[in-house]
């Protein structure tokens, strides 16, 4: 049989191997293992242990605490911290639903310690080893299995992304990033290991960053250290962390702005005080209130992703709303840059309360003048823009070369996917050709941005479970997808994506 996948190692039947080298750590069998325990990792060792009851598994997981992006992402703030974007009815699984939440959309620590308990109620606690990577994978067709390189970390290291870990290994040594190893076999990987892990560098383009006197971090890898009170800081990037953290590192805003989030029912309030206890002890009504979120989503759907002359006024209507909002909610001076150039659902939508409300504070300047150079203190915006891409005539957008001090600068300019989208021809998003016993959870092709991605998670998981059941049971040696299968499904996707925005 076949079908494949990539992004959480299951390791099934595991032998190591000792070897003569010093980095190679003693040899130990174990019996499978899941590398990765972000939301993915921690769903599908729950299913494994609770749908297939089989408890014979570790999970690998490279950072120093399980949560992959709720984790690493950790910035803190006046009015709270990173927080999920979607009502918490969609963002926990169906298996495990959680009522308790503080807030009608968890924030970052919240989401994180969530899936701990997950893992206390399955008991898969003891299932996770930390600080340790996969480095490589080969598989040997004569055992019909996989062998890998498992890389124990230095403590703290996994935390960093792989160029830092990299970096450190030239500056120091290997043993300073890297313990003992351990060569494993495996019977069966499953990838889940997500998109957001690998944060971008420095832009290329902009020179000087190392001349830079003041601190510089990524809002991935947050400097608790640093004291902005008074500084002024320079944040690289307008997408939906920077949204958050330079609404959240600016004082308390004097004004409350229509929110573009879904509301709960009734006030805040007392929605954070009744609705655990209501969903705990009215039976069913948690689940209705999840299909019903779960129907508005995808009705959001068809109404903003499918390219149609019906959904293209219906477009047209949304888009006229949000831009009223923008131009009701922040000052003129910000009315032309902040208008889209693009049709609404083309790209990330930005969900959050406070960021608009936070240009009102005189200390705050948003700019699409692209950065030039950085000095020991002042940085240098070059003359032009990058947005609007074609300004009106009368634009009151500056294009003056401008030069601004700084004393600490915030990198919040996103996550190098391009690895994680390799795999664009996996079939269902799980499984590909040439790669036996290897399976997926949450690639590209997977989700679309209008609904929660536990929900495509779920659904991922659900269907590698099915195959990977028939090779625990033994029914089956290998399962591995048809090219023909492979090439017919991803043809159909790109087909299907022309009749969208």
């Amino acid at each position: 049989m076949s079908l494949g996948s990539s992004h959480v190692h299951l390791f099934s039947w595991i032998t190591s191997f000792h070897t003569q080298n010093p980095l190679f750590h003693h040899s130990r069998f174990i019996g499978s293992s899941t590398i990765g325990a972000g939301a993915a990792g921690v769903a599908l060792g729950d299913r494994l242990k609770e749908k297939l009851g089989f408890d014979q598994f570790r999970i690998f997981h490279r950072q120093s605490d399980i949560g992959g992006t709720w984790w690493i992402n950790r910035y803190p703030g006046v009015v709270g911290i990173l927080a999920v974007d979607i009502p918490f009815v969609l963002y926990s699984s169906s298996f495990a639903p959680h009522n308790r939440w503080t807030s009608f959309f968890p924030e970052g620590p919240e989401m994180a310690r969530y899936l701990h308990d997950v893992c206390d109620k399955y008991k898969i606690v003891d299932k996770i080893q930390l600080i340790t990577d996969l480095s490589e994978l080969l598989w040997l067709e004569k055992e019909q299995v996989w062998e890998g390189t498992l890389l124990y970390l230095a403590p703290g290291i996994g935390d960093l992304g792989s160029k830092k870990r990299q970096q450190r290994v030239n500056e120091y040594r290997e043993t300073a990033v890297y313990i003992p190893r351990e060569i494993v076999r495996a019977k069966i990987i499953v990838n889940c290991v997500g998109g957001l892990v690998e944060p971008k560098n420095w832009p290329e383009q902009i020179p000087g960053p190392w001349k830079f006197e003041g601190e510089m971090f990524r809002s991935s890898q947050w400097s608790y250290d640093a004291d902005l009170t008074d500084k002024n800081v320079i944040v690289i990037g307008t997408g939906c962390s920077a949204a958050q953290l330079t609404a959240l590192i600016t004082k308390p805003h004097t004004t409350q702005s229509p929110v573009l989030k879904p509301v709960p029912p009734f006030r805040l309030e007392a929605w954070r005080k009744w609705s655990g206890v209501l969903f705990d002890c009215v039976p069913g009504v948690g689940r209705f209130y999840r299909t019903l979120w779960f129907a508005g989503s995808e009705l959001d759907y068809h109404s903003i992703f499918q390219d149609n002359s019906q959904n293209g006024n219906s477009r047209k209507n949304i888009e006229a709303k949000l831009i009223k909002h923008i131009k009701r909610t922040v000052s003129e001076k910000y009315h032309e840059i902040l208008t889209p150039d693009h049709s609404i659902g083309c790209k990330r939508r930005i969900m959050d309360y406070y960021w608009l409300d936070s240009m009102h504070d005189p200390k705050y300047n948003l700019t699409t003048q692209p950065l030039m150079k950085v000095n020991p203190k002042p940085v240098i915006l070059a003359p032009g823009w990058i947005r609007p891409a074609m300004p009106k005539a009368d634009s009151k957008v500056p294009t003056n070369q401008v030069e601004l001090p700084a004393d600490v600068i915030i990198l919040a300019n996103g996550f190098d996917i391009s690895t994680w989208l390799h795999p664009l021809k996996a079939y269902l998003g799980t499984a590909m050709d040439g790669f036996p016993n290897f399976f997926i959870i949450f690639e590209p092709n997977t989700a679309t941005g209008h609904s929660s991605v536990i929900l495509a998670i779920e659904n991922m998981i659900e269907c590698s479970l099915r195959f990977i059941q028939l090779i625990l049971s033994g029914d089956v040696e290998t399962v591995e997808v048809k090219k023909s299968a492979e090439i017919e499904w991803t043809k159909a996707i790109q087909q299907e994506l022309k009749s969208t925005v």
